[in-house]
């Protein structure tokens, strides 16, 4: 018997023991790794750590000082990995013929199901586990007929859609977050518990479920699916990358999954519109079964769960209840009871409150005790009971072929998890977006440029001089086109990340930085949030929510801002055009400079995570825990149907808040007007604006700003970009462009800029202040929807002032050094 950390590459063993902490122990089992599994280790991570193993046709991901408090015994010599695997292609990518679709619909009641009928609405809510292609899905069947929000008092995504039914109805559907199993540990996994045993006073229990399960990772997905049938709800599986099932050998059968479960199963392939069209009618129909599967549990567990669901209260059942009102009989009610049972003594007393248990706590407690002295491995035996029933079905469903991992995903994984190659790939896909940013998105830059130049002229010409005039050229246009020309490289840049999404890499970057992640005290999981956060803060901080220890989340919380999100990146383009004049710097200079902000970003992100973790927030490196999903072909029009959102979204921002903020910019930079004695010059835009309500504020700050290389018409871009980043750049174009004399040939706004002078004849905007202005704005927390966020994530004010003046500080601070010790080393 030999520790699991101790096997090498290759090698197989079989479980004898698992940790003896047990909420640990209780995940693992939950994931599959039971005694008597046998598990393959397949690779450690670049930096040694986590470790990378396979089990139940499955890659687990796990730290290595984890895996050494689970004992195994070796059962074969080493071999190679990938061993004996075949050589799958990408998914999405088996050609259409491949693949026949049949629709296994049997017509099946039972006296736990609730059919809905014609006369109520469908809903459905659909579920599935992580990387099974359930938001695939379900945007498939929505198309742009979603809603986003939120759920009430978290920041977890509530996506509802609807789709037209076979007979013209409307039929609504709900994407629950991804879950492994009911016994949630995440913030997302408890929303979909929530909503699933009728929780939450804001979304009505589902009538209906669409279950979607991965057909190339049957066993690992049917754990989940077996506890939701479990609730008695009418219920649709979609069977989903049969394309893949199918090239690796161990093709489903929907029909015989269909007779197992007793409730309709449709293949589908969810990035191809032409095999939705048999799930699309399946869920149409008026009467839909519940499940006649149950897994088989021992005996001594389900008396024990009667025992509690007996003493379960009968009040807040409501309406929604079975017909047979008597709470063992009653399958939400013997769900809870079940979950109260399993839980541990820590957790008792909250879920016991969060499901209303009353006087069946103690019963639970009591239960627990006499399991304990009956089956001293009573939650082992539960779920290997479970696992066992599943994997029957498994076989029977797979025709009695086992599955297998494929060796396309191995391949792939010895390139991109290499100790050498693996950072050299990673750092050249980031090199390559950035790179992208100054190349791709310039041509419909200039498009963009263009057009508003085109309105600005026209509007001038055909209006007659006055503020009125004055508001829409240098107010509007100026202030809304100074933002909306750097959507091209915003979309690329969500694009990429879609990218690395889709195809299964973003769960390969976090393998590969948990190691540099839990130097710092972080869990690998927060590397993804902080990836995301390039895009914007605001979802990264949202996908904290898969983070279980809340100390972790909150730091994740509070260093997320720190990552260069798109909303600099607008600051970023300009300050480095600013920086090269036109036709000098080459592309891989400003791409080299653009990724040096964000490397600068992320570790200013790593170092006060660093800090935190040892100060404020101490605590111990969380548990990681993850499944490396199968690479995938990325399916281009899903990644183009979120840019779409995601633009909407901006251009929505610039039409609204961007739009606000231009109009009182340009009131404040263009009011109270100079008074001028009859007969004298009018006064020059100069002096208008220094005697502006704008030229007040920024004088007001100009004293803090100065030591920075900043004067007051950059003060007022920093006021104004407290509201949003990018608005700085639209600010620049308002203040700067009420310099501009009639006749002037239209400059873009960074040649505009290289132009502006001191009072002794020096550059506004010299190189260093230019970089000083950059470390400023990637140090700097400049976004009021981030703030309000992170106060609404937190339920305190507290986090995120303590945010803002940290972030803030240190920028001034960075921004100090890097233009006074520019000036003491000689340069200007």
């Amino acid at each position: 018997m030999i520790p699991l950390a101790h096997l090498k590459p290759g090698q197989s063993a079989v479980v004898v023991q698992l940790p003896p902490d047990e909420v640990l122990a209780m995940r693992l089992r939950e994931m599959g790794l039971l005694k008597g599994t046998e598990i393959t280790f397949i690779r450690s991570a670049p930096l040694g750590d986590p470790m990378e193993f396979r089990l139940r046709g499955f890659e687990l991901s796990i730290r290595r000082a984890d895996a050494a408090q689970v004992s195994v015994e070796q059962v074969e010599a080493e071999r190679p990995a990938g061993h004996l695997l075949p050589v799958t292609p990408p998914a999405h990518v088996i050609p259409s013929g491949a693949v026949r679709s049949a629709v296994a619909i049997r017509q099946v009641f039972t006296g736990g199901g609730v059919a809905s009928g014609p006369s109520r609405p469908k809903s459905y809510a659909v579920v599935g586990n992580p990387n099974s292609g359930k938001t695939t899905l379900f945007n498939a069947l929505t198309g742009l007929r979603q809603k986003v929000g939120n759920y009430p008092g978290v920041t977890v995504e509530k996506k509802s859609g609807q789709f037209i039914g076979q007979h013209g109805e409307k039929i609504e559907l709900l994407d629950l977050p991804g879950s492994y199993s009911l016994g949630a540990h995440a913030p997302d996994e408890r929303i979909t518990r929530d909503v699933l045993l009728d929780l939450r006073q804001d979304t009505p229990r589902p009538e209906r479920l669409l279950c979607v399960v991965d057909a190339s990772h049957l066993e690992r997905n049917l754990y989940f699916i077996s506890q939701v049938l479990e609730l008695g709800l009418p219920t649709v599986v979609a069977l989903n990358m049969v394309d893949v099932a199918q090239a690796q050998g161990t093709p489903v059968s929907a029909t015989r999954l269909s007779e197992e479960l007793g409730v309709p199963v449709i293949p589908v392939q969810a990035t191809r519109r032409e095999s939705i069209l048999p799930l699309r009618l399946a869920l149409s129909r008026a009467e839909i079964p519940s499940s006649s599967w149950s897994p088989e549990l021992p005996p001594i567990w389900t008396r024990a769960a009667d025992a509690v669901a007996a003493h379960w209260p009968m009040k807040g059942t409501g309406s929604r209840v079975m017909d047979d009102q008597r709470p063992p009989r009653n399958p939400m009610i013997r769900v809870k009871a079940s979950l109260l049972l399993a839980a541990s003594e820590d957790e008792s007393a909250v879920l016991a409150a969060e499901f209303g248990a009353g006087q069946a706590l103690a019963a639970a407690v009591s239960q627990r005790a006499q399991l304990g002295r009956n089956l001293p491995e009573w939650r082992e035996a539960v779920v290997a009971a479970r696992y066992e029933r599943i994997a029957a079905l498994s076989r029977a469903a797979h025709g009695g072929r086992s599955p297998a991992g494929d060796r396309f995903t191995q391949r792939v994984d010895d390139l991109v998890t290499h100790p050498l190659w693996g950072w050299l790939f990673f750092v050249g896909a980031m090199t390559l977006m950035f790179v992208a940013l100054f190349t791709i998105a310039q041509i419909p830059m200039d498009w963009i440029q263009s057009a508003f130049d085109t309105a600005g002229e026209w509007i001038g010409k055909a209006m007659p001089a006055g503020d009125l005039r004055d508001l829409l050229v240098d107010g509007v246009l100026a202030g809304v086109g100074g933002v909306v020309i750097f959507l091209p490289q915003i979309l690329i840049l969500f694009f990429f990340i879609g990218l690395l999404e889709d195809t299964g890499y973003m769960a390969r970057a976090a393998f590969l930085m948990d190691r540099v992640m839990s130097r710092v005290g972080l869990h690998g999981k927060s590397f993804i949030p902080l990836l995301s956060s390039y895009a914007c803060a605001i979802p990264g901080i949202m996908a904290t929510r898969t983070i279980e220890n809340p100390k972790d989340r909150l730091v994740t919380i509070l260093v997320a801002p720190f990552m260069t999100c798109s909303a600099r990146l607008p600051v970023y383009a300009l300050m480095i055009a600013a920086l090269w004049p036109s036709g000098s710097g080459s592309v891989w200079a400003k791409g080299g400079m653009m990724m040096a902000l964000y490397l600068l970003g992320t570790a200013a992100a790593l170092l006060f995570a660093w800090l935190f973790k040892r100060t404020i927030l101490r605590g111990e490196t969380p548990l990681f825990m993850m499944e490396l999903p199968p690479y995938r072909m990325p399916s281009v029009p899903q990644i183009l149907q979120q840019m779409t959102q995601r633009a909407g979204i901006f251009l929505k921002r610039a039409g609204t808040v961007i739009l606000g903020i231009a109009i009182i910019l340009w009131f404040l930079a263009s009011f109270p007007k100079v008074s001028v004695p009859e007969g004298a010059p009018e006064p020059t835009k100069a002096e208008q604006l220094q005697q502006s309500f704008a030229g007040h504020i920024g004088k007001t700050i100009e004293p803090v700003i100065k030591p920075l290389g900043m004067d007051w018409k950059i003060g007022i871009g920093l006021v104004a970009a407290q509201a949003a980043r990018e608005v700085f750049c639209g600010t620049m174009a308002v203040v700067y462009n009420v310099e501009r004399k009639k006749g002037d040939a239209p400059d873009t706004l960074a040649e505009t800029l290289r132009q502006q002078k001191r009072p002794d004849g020096a550059a506004v905007f010299s190189p260093l202040t230019c970089l000083s202005i950059l470390v400023f704005f990637v140090l700097s927390m400049q976004c009021i929807s981030t703030l309000a966020v992170v106060r609404r994530e937190t339920n305190s004010l507290r986090w995120p002032l303590f945010q803002f003046c940290i972030m803030t500080g240190t920028a001034w601070i960075a921004s100090f050094l890097v233009y006074q010790g520019g000036r003491l080393m000689g340069f200007h």
